[in-house]
């Protein structure tokens, strides 16, 4: 007995003396601490990807686990906050790209109004609701505005997971998506303005929050001489290096937001208005697909620093007024967006499946109260209220949002009062909101554009996707709707409008591209597989290996220039047709290379 009691404490002792060294290992140099801190990322990424949950509560929970509550590795508080902060800088650069003014113009009137209609009830009802919680004025508003945002992350991941992100609702929830990322811009902007004026009481804060409105306006007026004369031939110049691209991206974010922090109105904003500048050239989807990546990298850190900060012992008594806001959250907001769509003529179908989209608060809301927290506006424990309230909504809606057919049958019943008895926006909106392309073909060189220019006589509409910007300027300019993107990339592939084409089109050669360096049809074909898309495929090939290659792929057509050109001119020389009348050539300063 007395052996097994001696075993039992000498590994007892064993045991903590080896967490004592690894605890001391990992304090001691700041490498081992990241990378522990990543190595336990991605084991809890993993279970939250088995629990099909966003990575954002899984960065959450790695943050409180990291953090003193628990294991307290997360010691580098300098370093992390830094790789937040340029986290943050990088989130608001890319929300920064999907404002493109000429979008904004040209939102329908379901996605204005809804995504206002969602914002002001949230916010009235979100702020009465936590007055009667107890909190303060202050605070109660911040918590209210906070409640407004929906994570666009989460909702296009999930809806083009589901592919539904070019459905009717999908594209009416990316609308009102659209509306609140301009709240997000305003509420920031007066926040900046506010916490200027906070810093310094009596005479000198007006002149404070004067001074930055000025400089802000000042900084505003450069992005649009930037927009209209420099953006777009400097973005293509350095197009034509993708790695370039993402560098000069990444260091433009970085010093705008480095110029708006020292102009006093905050990195966000300047992040965010480096985004707008780039927003209306051809090349921000690209852009966008190659920074997510490092968007969620960085962002962990963001989150790591946020669940390290929370103490679980006080969370405690934030717990029932959580449930109180999330479930506000997950069933007032739904209902609102239903509502105001069944007012505008939409099924009941569209509007209960749209409203789903709103269940839950975004990464902006944490990002919103850490800010309020920085100016002194409001106390920590509000913002682990509202961590709290994102963690219950983020977790309940997403699954929700996967399992959203199903309640729509089982809640069906009792839907009709949000719908008219002749609802009419719907049919218009879907037809001619969706613009769909029958044929999406890769490849503007010579051998694309004769394609696209007989399918399109044949009165197909065509989507160019192009890696070159001279093919895409010249595609454009011979009337066709063309994006800028990369074959091999997934990230830009999940934008494409894939559920609506009938055929894929690859013409594009066999030399090494984009940023895997491989053959880009191989990889469009599998992209395009994993991405659920269902229509047709058609690869142009030179040899019969690489046909053979192509077909293993499960391409539906390989075509051969050569041998498809000399069997038309069989035909032509046997029949007496006339050849065609379309004088193709090579965009300027592209040479075709044989595939």
């Amino acid at each position: 007995m007395s052996c097994c009691l001696y075993w039992t404490a000498s590994t007892e002792r064993t045991s903590e003396l080896r967490g004592a060294f690894v605890t001391a290992a990992i304090e001691s140099y700041i490498f081992y601490e990241i990378a522990a801190l990543l190595v336990l990322a991605a084991g809890i990424g993993f279970v939250g990807l088995l629990l099909r949950q966003p990575l954002i509560v899984s960065f959450i929970a790695v943050g409180i686990v990291a953090g003193p509550s628990v294991l307290d590795i997360a010691h580098s508080d300098e370093q992390i906050d830094l790789l937040a902060e340029l986290g943050i800088a990088v989130l608001l650069f890319l929300v920064g790209l999907k404002l493109d003014f000429n979008l904004v113009r040209t939102l329908g009137p379901v996605a204005l109004v809804t995504g206002l209609g969602q914002v002001i009830f949230t916010t009235v009802f979100g702020f009465l609701i936590a007055i009667a919680l107890g909190l303060d004025a202050l605070t109660a508003i911040y918590v209210a505005i906070a409640l407004t945002f929906s994570s666009t992350i989460i909702i296009v991941k999930l809806l083009s997971d589901k592919r539904e992100i070019d459905a009717l609702h999908g594209r009416i929830a990316l609308g009102f998506l659209i509306v609140q990322d301009i709240v997000v811009v305003i509420a920031m902007i007066a926040l900046s303005a506010i916490g200027v004026g906070g810093a310094r009481e009596g005479e000198g804060a007006t002149g404070d929050v004067l001074l930055v409105l000025g400089y802000g306006l000042a900084m505003l007026a450069f992005v649009v001489v930037f927009i209209r004369y420099v953006a777009n031939p400097l973005v293509e110049r350095l197009s034509r290096a993708p790695e370039l691209l993402v560098s000069f991206a990444i260091g433009w974010a970085a010093l705008l937001a480095a110029v708006g922090h020292y102009l006093g109105f905050g990195k966000e904003l300047g992040g965010l208005l480096a985004g707008v500048s780039l927003a209306s050239t051809p090349f921000r989807e690209a852009i966008a697909a190659r920074l997510a990546s490092l968007r969620d990298f960085l962002l962990l850190f963001f989150f790591i620093a946020l669940g390290a900060s929370l103490d679980l012992s006080v969370l405690g008594a934030s717990v029932g007024p959580a449930i109180v806001l999330a479930l506000f959250v997950l069933i007032g907001n739904p209902l609102i967006v239903l509502a105001i769509m069944g007012a505008m003529g939409y099924r009941k179908r569209t509007g209960f499946l749209a409203g789903l989209t709103v269940a839950q608060i975004s990464e902006f809301s944490l990002i919103f109260m850490a800010m309020g927290v920085s100016f002194g506006h409001v106390a920590e424990d509000a913002l682990g209220l509202v961590t709290l309230v994102g963690l219950m909504t983020i977790a309940a809606s997403t699954y929700m949002i996967t399992y959203s057919h199903q309640l729509y049958s089982a809640f069906e019943p009792v839907l009709g009062l949000f719908e008219r008895r002749r609802p009419k926006a719907e049919d218009h909106g879907g037809t001619e909101a969706a613009r769909p392309h029958d044929v999406i073909l890769f490849g503007l060189g010579r051998y694309g554009m004769g394609i696209a220019s007989a399918l399109r006589d044949s009165g197909k509409r065509i989507l160019g996707v192009d890696f070159s910007p001279e093919a895409v300027r010249h595609a454009r300019a011979q009337g066709f709707d063309v994006v800028f993107g990369d074959a091999t990339d997934p990230e830009f592939l999940a934008h494409l409008p894939l559920a609506r084409a009938e055929w894929l089109v690859l013409a594009v050669p066999e030399h090494d591209t984009g940023l895997t360096h491989e053959d880009p049809r191989h990889a469009l074909l599998r992209g395009i597989r994993d991405l659920g898309y269902t229509g047709k495929t058609a690869v142009a090939a030179h040899r019969d290996a690489t046909a053979d290659a192509l077909r293993a792929e499960q391409a539906d057509l390989v075509l051969m220039p050569y041998r498809d050109a000399a069997f038309a001119a069989a035909r032509m020389i046997a029949r007496g047709a006339p050849a065609p009348e379309h004088a193709m050539e090579d965009p300027e300063g592209q040479k075709e290379l044989p595939a």
